[in-house]
């Protein structure tokens, strides 16, 4: 004999297969719930796998907190490095220029035309940056040198102007532009841009970075853009970059109301807030699949419930009360909830781990590149399983189930035994 109450015992009965209609739709619940368990799985941990993975390319890229002075320029940066510096999360600190700039090539030949872009340049103190980003970590081609006019470039930037380590560049600034303007007044005047050389190709694995950036030495950033010895701010390397926001409130106050402390969340706050809207955007498209599942199951609790109604009144008239009925049906879709969401997650689990081989399988049969890396700058569809992802999505596609269930477990109880035996 079971050791089972004998609602469960009964519910857990009518799930055994059998050639009915009633197994028919149980089937067909179980397997509504299972796609939609496995299918809002899969794209949730694809969405914080991305998230993640643009989380480490950023902090990759820039430092963890940046601080400025409200003036806009900052005149003895030493001074506000010292007090930063003694706070216990700090890793590091270094002074930074940052400002709009023009590149022109420089062609070996008079046959070739220069090729001219905008850039952004970046001016370092190549003894703190290793402190502060993995910039002198991330060089392909060439080496870390930015030492009287030596240049670093970004990859993307680099292939898209055809530059290689040795070539010789022109590069311009606002300040060089009004230079030139003096210079067109005076005819005994002439202005020619700086020469550099590049001394180095990094690749940072951040797109806009590598795309965008052009290193100097500090020095030469301030000459350019005329700074004397003032910065544009610094930038700071935290232990825990997740704590940025409590770094950033407690040097706030030590450095007073003269500077500005950001955190890195704050600088791109676009980027993840635009993630965090289409991951909360895909919970809803995607459970609106489970509500689907769920109107199988309460379809199949109503036939269920028909196809019952004679051992509905003999459950009644030997003495079954409604709660036990409705525990009957209720247990049904519990055990449909169940079953659905195991499974789900099971199958969500397996695809996960074998998605990029069948990615990569996809693309030598067919050709074609789902991921294609020129874009997405990743090999691999990254993934991340959290478990709160996972609470949330088996916690709720259960409860749904449970819910679907519901209303027909109670219009079930409320049958009377004479009703339910008048007609058999």
């Amino acid at each position: 004999m079971s050791r089972l109450p004998f609602e469960l015992s009964l519910a857990l009965r009518y799930l055994r297969p059998k050639r009915t209609f009633v197994s028919v739709i149980t089937l067909i619940s179980i397997i509504g719930v299972m796609l939609g368990i496995a299918v809002l799985m899969i794209v949730i941990a694809v969405m914080s796998g991305f998230d993640l993975e643009w989380r480490e390319r950023i902090l990759g890229a820039t430092a963890h907190l940046k601080i400025e002075a409200i003036e806009g320029l900052m005149r003895n940066h030493r001074a506000p490095a010292a007090i930063v510096e003694r706070d216990p999360l700090v890793k590091g600190v270094a002074p930074f220029v940052l400002g709009p700039a023009m590149l022109q090539t420089q062609p070996l030949t008079t046959d070739e035309q220069p090729l001219v872009t905008g850039a952004v340049l970046r001016g370092i103190d190549p003894d703190q940056e290793a402190k502060v980003s993995v910039l002198p970590k991330s060089i392909v081609a060439g080496e870390f040198d930015v030492s009287g006019h030596g240049l670093l470039v970004g990859s993307t930037l680099a292939h898209n102007m055809r530059i290689r380590v040795g070539d010789h560049l022109a590069l311009i600034t606002a300040n060089t532009m009004a230079k030139w303007e003096k210079a067109r007044k005076k005819d005994d005047e002439i202005v020619v841009p700086q020469d550099f050389t590049v001394r180095g190709i990094f690749s940072v694995g951040f797109d806009s970075f590598d795309r965008m950036m052009v290193v100097s030495s500090l020095e030469t950033a301030q000459e350019l853009q005329m700074l004397d010895d003032r910065v544009h701010g610094l930038f700071v390397m935290l232990s825990d970059p997740f704590r940025a926001e409590e770094a950033a409130s407690r040097l706030q106050k030590a450095l007073g109301p003269n500077y500005e402390v950001i955190p890195w969340m704050q600088e791109n706050k676009e980027i993840f807030g635009a993630l965090a809207t289409e991951k909360v955007m895909m919970y809803i498209i995607l459970f609106v699949v489970m509500i689907v599942a769920a109107f199988a199951i309460v379809n199949s609790e109503i036939t269920f419930a028909v196809n019952k109604i004679k051992e509905i009144g003999l459950l009644k008239s030997l003495g079954a009360s409604n709660r036990q009925v409705m525990w009957i049906f209720l247990g049904h879709s519990i055990a449909i909830g169940i079953l659905g969401v195991g499974l789900g997650f099971a199958l969500g689990k397996l695809f996960l781990m074998n998605m990029n081989t069948i990615l990569h399988a996809v693309r030598d049969r067919i050709g074609f590149e789902l991921l294609p890396a020129a874009i997405y700058n990743i090999s691999e569809v990254p993934y991340k399983i959290l478990p709160t992802d996972i609470a949330i999505i088996c916690g709720g596609g259960f409860l749904i189930c449970v819910l679907a269930g519901l209303l027909p477990a109670w219009k079930a109880s409320r049958l009377q035994p004479v009703e339910a035996l008048r007609n058999e």
